[in-house]
């Protein structure tokens, strides 16, 4: 336990931003995974829909530093190129 006063603080801090990561990471896996199913039903109406939200979870989590901004550009690049070629099939 820390002695100083300003290092207790950063101990709690650290504590409620480690829990504010892990549940945003959480949610951001939640709608990925929306996105998994989605595709593999191969209905492009909702994982169109789904895709849409998931692009939109990734930036804020690219934003808010839960994961870096080149990962996020990343899954959205393979998630469209997925989803186009859903589309093309079709």
């Amino acid at each position: 336990m820390p002695n100083i006063k300003s290092a207790e603080k950063r101990v709690h801090i650290a504590v409620k931003r480690t829990l504010r990561n892990a549940s945003l990471k959480s949610s951001l896996r939640t709608t990925l995974k929306k996105f998994e199913v989605a595709m593999a039903t191969n209905d492009a109406q909702s994982a169109g829909v789904a895709l849409k939200i998931a692009t939109r979870a990734l930036d804020k989590a690219a934003t808010k530093g839960i994961i870096h901004r080149n990962q996020a550009s990343r899954r959205k690049s393979r998630m469209t190129r997925r989803f186009n070629n859903l589309q093309a099939a079709k």
